[in-house]
């Protein structure tokens, strides 16, 4: 089976092409940008380009895309030409070479403010059934996306799974007042307690809907890090969110002082990927209680697969990295 994987030149591509050549699986990488990890290079918004590409292919995995950053870089014109109509393309070259599996890596994102409560209120319990609310270009194109892949499940019987990913990249947060006061690893440790996922277990999971896409003809799942806490702390994680982290793992407070880390003072959402690990049979292995883990064991808590992809940036001055052996090994032990 050949599985075409686009945007191959990105963090996740880039692991998903990766995690494949290792398996020795057939793969063929596509991306505007030239990388290691790209076999041919074109817009998936040109028809010509897509179909050629789609020739022997038995499923797609579908993570190319204009992230949240270019929102301060490209028009909104732009993210409709790649998130939307680039996305139809696909959908329509897939269903006519005979494509068994479609998988579409979404984003938390789509959320929007529904995952943002009001001051105040408790924190959000995201779940698959949260109604979205966009906030930016971002997510009302991702969202539409997502309800073309819905479509040509529905009505053409494409078997598609999207999969609404949080945050796995290794760069500092955009939001200012987390940069300012919080190291990048701090952070991202932080975030891993409800709103991130490590790029190794998001990787696993995409290679898992392949094999699940044709039993379940269409399905929605939200892809983050497990979380430890459950709906009687949504209140609590507003008002005093250590207090309910120093409940569960009353030894984070010694790991986190050893290195001058500290825990957010407030949480305001929190993403559940329970239907994922139930229906999709997902088992991811990066967690908080991870993190605390790899602290006492004065070991980097990211994945080998994450150490390896490294930052890439998202814009065309920050290009792309070159394959190592390095990554080759990481993604040689990456649980599908």
């Amino acid at each position: 089976m050949t599985v075409l994987v686009t945007g191959s030149a990105g963090h996740l591509g880039e692991a998903l092409v990766a995690c494949l050549r290792a398996r020795q699986r057939a793969v063929r990488g596509v991306d505007i940008k030239a990388s290691p990890f790209t076999d041919r290079v074109g817009s998936i918004s040109d028809r010509d380009f897509v179909a050629d590409a789609m020739t022997d292919i038995e499923a797609v995995i579908h993570a190319a895309t204009l992230h949240k950053p270019h929102v301060a870089t490209h028009e909104a014109q732009a993210f409709i030409d790649t998130n939307v109509t680039g996305t139809q393309v696909l959908l329509e070259s897939a269903l006519a070479a005979g494509v068994r599996a479609f998988v579409y890596t979404s984003t938390t994102g789509a959320f929007g403010l529904a995952a943002t409560p009001l001051e105040g209120a408790p924190a959000a319990w995201v779940t698959e059934t949260l109604e979205c609310r966009v906030s930016n270009i971002y997510g009302v194109t991702k969202l539409a996306a997502e309800n073309l892949c819905e479509l040509s499940a529905r009505r053409q019987g494409l078997p598609v799974i999207v999969l609404r990913t949080a945050r796995f990249f290794p760069e500092e947060d955009d939001d200012a007042s987390i940069c300012g006061r919080y190291a990048i690893a701090n952070a991202q440790a932080n975030e891993l307690l409800f709103r991130r996922v490590d790029i190794e277990d998001a990787a696993a999971a995409h290679l898992l809907a392949i094999e699940q896409a044709a039993a379940i003809g269409f399905g929605r799942y939200v892809i983050a890090a497990t979380t430890p806490f459950t709906p009687e702390d949504r209140v609590m994680l507003r008002h005093d969110a250590p207090a309910v982290v120093l409940r569960q793992f009353p030894e984070c407070a010694e790991l986190y002082a050893a290195r001058g880390w500290t825990l957010f003072p407030t949480i305001d959402r929190v993403y559940v990927n329970e239907l994922a690990r139930r229906t999709l049979g997902w088992r991811p292995k990066y967690d908080f209680r991870h993190v605390l883990e790899s602290l006492r064991a004065a070991r980097d808590f990211r994945s080998p697969l994450a150490l390896a992809v490294g930052s890439k940036g998202y814009h065309a001055a920050d290009d792309i990295c070159r394959a190592t052996p390095a990554l080759r090994s990481a993604c040689a032990s990456t649980t599908p």
